[in-house]
């Protein structure tokens, strides 16, 4: 089996902000959002491959036999916009979507510009109930 290219490193985290953040805004947004994930995780930010930062961890295995570890929530400062890695497959964050903002979303995760574009209460809502669900369904 192919080893995953996002696995967890030790590269450190604030000085990846600082080199690969390409403006000013992305970096101060992204010095909040660590802020904030490890608040609601509960975790230490660590890179997970070259280009996200990631907090907790789980292991998953899907009945296909594919299986390996991913961190419980997480986030990239992209060229484009900022990816935001958030479990986003529950019923009850329909609602939560609607209030969250300007935002796009892709199967894996929710794309902003800017943390302003986005409410945060929201956003700490959804991130507490991916990590949840994730827990729940992926236990240690």
């Amino acid at each position: 089996m192919a080893k995953s290219k996002t696995a967890e490193t030790t590269q450190d985290v604030v000085e990846f902000i600082n080199s690969f953040a390409d403006t000013t805004q992305k970096r101060e947004d992204s010095l909040a959002l660590l802020t904030l994930m490890q608040n609601v995780s509960g975790d230490e930010p660590k890179m997970w491959g070259p280009s996200i930062i990631g907090f907790g961890s789980y292991h998953y295995k899907y009945e296909s036999g594919h299986e390996g570890d991913a961190p419980l929530v997480g986030f990239s400062p992209r060229k484009a916009a900022i990816s935001l890695y958030i479990y986003t497959g529950l019923a009850d964050q329909e609602a939560l979507l609607k209030d969250l903002g300007k935002f796009k979303m892709a199967k894996a995760c929710l794309y902003v510009k800017k943390l302003s574009d986005v409410n945060e209460a929201v956003l700490t809502k959804m991130i507490q109930a991916g990590i949840s669900y994730l827990k729940s369904k992926y236990p240690k």
